[in-house]
């Protein structure tokens, strides 16, 4: 079972959604858990069945003492990069919160300071801390939605099987049509994605 609260009531989990698609914004979701909480089933979202996090997303709506969830669209990852969009879709999350956090647990090992709230970055967070797994399965579900309602608009991506991420016939598909609208112009996982923006 995953631990409670990193440093106690009031810290916010936060991670994304995304990150690594070639179509789509990246999302964030920031969660505030009630003191104590503990559920046999929360983990981190990618290890959970499409109708387990449902599931899961609905009862974090319910239980949760504050979250908010965030987008940032792709033309925006294209202009600022991928790790400082994930980072600004982290804080637009937590800028939803209708309680100030006493402090924030970050999934991954990059972050830039929020409102002078202490912050700790934690490798694998999501299958670590229950505030953190909750912020990934709502990004998670949230982000997967969206992509269904785009595949509407350009059903040859197979957005709902795929919700972005660069698998062989999302790749193909580009290859024969081009890109969409919402996909990232100018996204490569290389160097220039993953410098860190003062």
């Amino acid at each position: 079972m995953l631990k409670t609260s990193h440093t106690g009531p009031f810290e916010a989990g936060t991670d994304e959604a995304g990150r690594g698609c070639l179509a789509g914004p990246v999302t964030a979701a920031a969660v505030i858990l009630p003191d104590g909480f503990t559920h046999p089933f929360l983990t981190d979202s990618k290890k959970l069945s499409a109708l387990k996090r449902e599931e899961l997303a609905s009862l974090i709506r319910e239980t949760a003492v504050a979250y908010g969830i965030a987008h940032v669209s792709p033309e925006t990852i294209d202009e600022i990069n991928i790790l400082n969009a994930s980072i600004m879709a982290m804080h637009l999350a937590l800028d939803q919160l209708q309680i100030r956090p006493e402090a924030i647990a970050v999934d991954g090992n990059r972050f830039k300071p929020y409102k002078a709230i202490p912050h700790q970055c934690l490798i694998r967070g999501d299958s670590r801390f229950l505030n953190i797994a909750a912020a990934s399965i709502l990004a998670k579900t949230t982000r997967d939605s969206l992509m269904r309602e785009l595949h509407k608009e350009y059903p040859e991506y197979q957005w709902t099987n795929n919700k972005g991420y660069p698998t062989g016939a999302h790749r193909n598909a580009l290859l024969q049509y081009g890109p969409s609208p919402y996909h990232r112009k100018s996204f490569r996982l290389k160097q220039e994605q993953l410098k860190f923006n003062y």
